[in-house]
């Protein structure tokens, strides 16, 4: 295993380290040198990486995508790590293992798999069941759908993150569905498992994360409908009216035509699709700006555009109000306030409620707009 990982880097210590290039530019200096721009990143993270020197000797060794081995020091710029590059040499693909680098999820991929399968083993609408074993049991789609992540960026953006993604989805349908007596969970369930299943074959995740050609030109939503088209054909006497409901919930579930819905929900169970995935995708991006550059200070994280806001970091914010809060004494303390001494303890005052903050809308707008953005 690698070491250290770009979450065990520290501010203003020496490092060596093996990081894969994820994006290079070749810029110039005001002296007409050039120098390079880049992001490195392991399975933990990734960094802002600069360097100044002897750039002309290695520009043009290796490229993105590559893996390199750097010898530099980490610092805070505008409290945010960057790590500046004094030596650098290309590596192998032989020479480091692949799982160090590229992020996953911490759940394993057959455990999950087997957890879906279950999911669907237990349904009650024997067609639905039909259709969606159509699918998974395609050795193509399994394979793909084992490893895949839900978005280049953004959300659930690691190997394994659309099958976590769902299942997160299929766990909320569970919750949700009875709370509604109107609402057809099996047919929700269904939607939760296929609305982004054109994800396999729009993204590439061999390496790097990025759009293959076919997810270029079609997209993740004409994609799924395309596999809907093909499946649907092998569960003979599958209703007309039942295929409706689910293309629609595959085309609407990005919940308005400006997020790159072709259909707007227009029944129950698509519109509460639009928001468990909305909802689940948004929340996973928050859990990752908290968790990004752990070596940066202060309670709140970098302002994230997509969100509009920054980020409390909640274990901190406690800590630090512990840290500040007089711990009061323990144990029996009769023998200086007691009767005998005369001394009557003071009673601490009730502390004033803190006002509760203001709210807001749960994200707003532009982090749909976002993800969107790179799915059309």
């Amino acid at each position: 295993m690698k070491s250290p990982f770009v979450r065990e880097m520290k501010p203003n210590e020496m490092v060596t380290a093996v990081l894969l290039v994820q994006n290079k530019e070749i810029r110039q200096k005001k002296t007409g040198e050039p120098y390079l721009s880049m992001t490195l990143s392991d399975r933990t993270g990734d960094l802002d990486a600069k360097m100044w020197d002897n750039v002309a000797e290695v520009m043009d060794t290796f490229d993105k995508d590559d893996f390199v081995k750097v010898k530099g020091i980490l610092q805070l710029y505008n409290n945010r790590p960057q790590f500046t590059i004094h030596k650098l040499r290309p590596m192998e693909d032989s020479e480091v293992d692949f799982s160090d680098f590229f992020p996953a999820s911490a759940r394993d991929a057959e455990e999950m798999w087997a957890e879906l399968r279950g999911h669907v083993s237990a349904m009650r609408n024997l067609r639905l069941q039909a259709l969606l074993n159509a699918f998974l049991d395609d050795p193509d789609i399994s394979a793909r759908y084992k490893i895949a992540p839900a978005a280049k960026t953004i959300h659930h953006a690691f190997r394994g993150g659309l099958l976590e993604h769902v299942l997160s989805l299929c766990s909320l349908a569970r919750l949700v569905a009875p709370h509604y007596p109107t609402i057809d969970g099996d047919l929700l369930f269904t939607g939760a498992v296929l609305h982004d299943i054109g994800k396999i074959y729009e993204l590439t995740y061999e390496r790097g994360f990025g759009y293959s050609a076919e997810g270029q030109l079609i997209g993740h939503i004409s994609i799924a409908m395309r596999m809907m088209s093909d499946k649907v054909r092998e569960v003979p006497g599958f209703p007309v009216e039942l295929r409706n409901l689910v293309e629609h919930m595959i085309l609407s579930h990005h919940g308005k035509l400006d997020f790159g819905s072709p259909k707007v929900p227009v029944f129950p169970e698509a519109l509460l699709l639009h928001y468990l995935d909305d909802m689940d995708s948004k929340m996973e991006t928050m859990r990752a700006l908290i968790e990004k550059d752990p070596q940066s200070e202060g309670l709140f994280t970098g302002y994230s555009a997509p969100l509009e806001r920054v980020a409390l970091r909640k274990s901190r914010y406690f800590s630090a109000e512990q840290a500040s809060t007089p711990v009061p004494a323990s144990g029996n303390t009769s023998s200086l306030s007691g009767p005998s001494s005369g001394v009557t303890p003071a009673v601490p005052a009730s502390p004033k409620p803190k006002p509760a903050p203001a709210t807001d809308s749960l994200f707003g707008e532009k982090l749909s707009l976002a993800l969107n953005f790179e799915r059309k």
